[in-house]
């Protein structure tokens, strides 16, 4: 069993949010693998999927932002999944936007949601960053992340959310460097498109 968890903040008010990326990443997952309705479990809401012969819960915590580790320690003790097996879907401030990492462990570079999933499961988990940009002034940062992605931001935000969800079975097999790779190309092919107008 793995557990895949996206970050955001729950309620519609938020749901366009770049600090949403996480949802919507989840979301995707989802819809692409047929996952069933999510329902309320785990302080936030879950869903079940099937990925390269791996059973996955999907996760998006409903505790807000700076709580989501208590929802994810509640999954992950109920189900008594390792570290290791835990995958953090995340907006990152510190790559471009579209372009995706995954690394395990970590600093949380002032993330919230990534302290508070460290304080309650530890920190040798796995994070798929999402780059959503950064608005170039620190003091900036609050109003950005929580501010709604522009309308000309769509197609590439639409396009990663694919991507990783094209590609979710290699993180369940443990292959996040091809996962890496496969988005990456995925999403520069949507980028060159956008150029070419």
């Amino acid at each position: 069993m793995l557990l895949f968890v996206g970050l955001g903040n729950a309620g519609k008010a938020y749901s366009g949010n770049r600090h949403n990326i996480g949802f919507k990443a989840i979301d995707a997952v989802a819809v692409k693998h047929g996952a069933p309705s999510f329902r309320a479990r785990f302080q936030g809401h879950a869903s079940e999927i099937t990925l390269a012969g791996e059973r996955v819960t999907l996760l998006k915590p409903g505790t807000f932002m700076n709580l989501s580790g208590q929802s994810v320690g509640e999954a992950a003790r109920f189900y008594k999944i390792a570290l290791s097996d835990i995958v953090v879907f995340h907006d990152e401030l510190d790559l471009p936007a579209g372009k995706v990492r995954v690394k395990t462990g970590g600093g949380n570079a002032g993330h919230n949601g990534l302290r508070s999933v460290t304080e309650h499961v530890g920190n040798d988990y796995r994070r798929v960053r999402i780059g959503i940009g950064h608005p170039g002034d620190k003091a900036l940062v609050h109003n950005y992340v929580l501010g709604d992605f522009a309308k000309a931001e769509a197609q590439w935000v639409d396009g990663v959310c694919a991507a990783a969800a094209d590609y979710a079975g290699l993180l369940a097999k443990g292959e996040d460097e091809g996962f890496q790779n496969k988005v990456h190309l995925a999403v520069d092919a949507i980028l060159r498109r956008d150029e070419k107008g």
